[in-house]
């Protein structure tokens, strides 16, 4: 009897997560098996259930960010280092696939996260592709796959704990230059958010406001480092002025805009100091537009508006090495509130939608 591998598949946008059986794939050269132990539950993963990404190829097997163990490999895989990756090596990697390093975006721009080219696992790759998608007991390597082994120090769950989030905050913050003896907001505190608010703090931030809801999403920011915590349940002007009085009367330095919200664009700009810095990084989908105002928002303030899209390797490469060296000073673990077995998708997509929890995971 061949061997299969069982996964949670999202067949189209509204429909409920189905399981199945799908091929196990043929592998050639420098391709390989992980059998997954953890794989997230994110906002990405909502939007593709509500249909809100264009060119999703359903039926897909979701989970673009997961952790494992490789149970089969073909030929040779090796590490940034040159080191062979093993059988049973802990192991994560990164979601982008086949960005071609040979286009105007990748050698002109250096914006590799724009490739064309790009494909990621658990969103632009279908089940028709293969098992290519966390929610599922394997996942298939593709040859051109770049792994990151977790060393002894990084459990995989606290890897996965911080996952999507923590890399896409690795590149928000990094947008955003945070600094020692910044000051910053972030907007949003779902993981992203929380994430963005750890990092803030780690870079050496004097005070580090966050702005969102629920109230224990809130109370969890301040085991991450927030200094300060402003609810969303205050008008936009009280929430301006609170920002205010927690920095001296001024706005901050650096504001990371997480909430996905469109309006939120409006209320970071608000909230930046004059010659301050606002990083979008929320707005994954087309949720719409905002007004501004662009001589008392913009102009007047000198403000600056960076755009930041996905991530990299050089991000979970990072990632990885934070939590190797400083992963214990931050509770990355307690963030996640939820584990669902891949039976259970559907309650784990409701539990995030309704932001019931902070992380979900997928434990196949």
């Amino acid at each position: 009897m061949s061997k299969t591998v069982r996964a949670a598949v999202m067949t189209a946008p509204h429909q409920p997560i189905e399981l199945r059986e799908l091929p196990w794939p043929t592998l050639t050269d420098g391709s390989a098996m992980l059998r997954t132990q953890f794989s997230e539950v994110c906002g990405t993963d909502v939007h593709l259930h509500h249909g809100r990404l264009a060119g999703v190829p359903y039926p897909i097997v979701p989970g673009h960010v997961s952790v494992g163990h490789l149970a089969e490999i073909r030929g040779t895989m090796s590490d940034i280092d040159g080191v062979p990756f093993r059988e049973g090596d802990a192991v994560t990697f990164l979601d982008v696939h086949g960005t071609c390093g040979a286009c105007y975006e990748c050698l002109v721009t250096k914006q590799s996260t724009r490739c064309p080219h790009r494909r990621v696992y658990g969103i632009t790759y279908g089940v028709a592709d293969g098992p290519l998608g966390g929610w599922a007991d394997h996942i298939w390597m593709k040859p051109g796959v770049r792994l990151l082994r977790l060393p002894p120090t990084v459990d995989p769950a606290q890897f996965i704990a911080g996952g999507c989030g923590l890399v896409t905050a690795m590149h928000a913050v990094e947008r955003g230059g945070v600094r020692l003896g910044s000051t910053v907001a972030v907007l949003g505190v779902g993981p992203v958010g929380q994430a963005a608010i750890a990092l803030s703090s780690l870079a050496g931030a004097q005070s580090v406001i966050a702005i969102g809801a629920p109230h224990s999403r809130l109370e969890f920011a301040r085991r991450m480092g927030a200094t300060h915590t402003v609810t969303l349940d205050m008008p936009p002007a009280d929430r301006a002025a609170a920002v205010r009085a927690a920095n001296g009367g001024r706005g901050v330095d650096v504001v990371i805009e997480v909430a996905g919200d469109p309006s939120a664009v409006g209320q970071a700009l608000d909230l930046v100091r004059d010659g301050g810095v606002v990083v979008i990084a929320g707005q994954y989908t087309d949720a719409g537009n905002v007004s501004i105002n662009p001589h008392t928002q913009l102009n007047r303030k000198h403000a600056e508006i960076r755009g930041c899209w996905g991530c990299d390797y050089s991000h979970f490469h990072r990632a990885v090495d934070l939590l190797a060296h400083q992963g214990g000073q931050l509770p990355w673990l307690d963030a996640v509130s939820a584990r669902f077995s891949l039976g259970e998708a559907n309650e784990a997509l409701a539990a995030v939608a309704g932001r019931q929890v902070v992380k979900a995971l997928i434990v196949p």
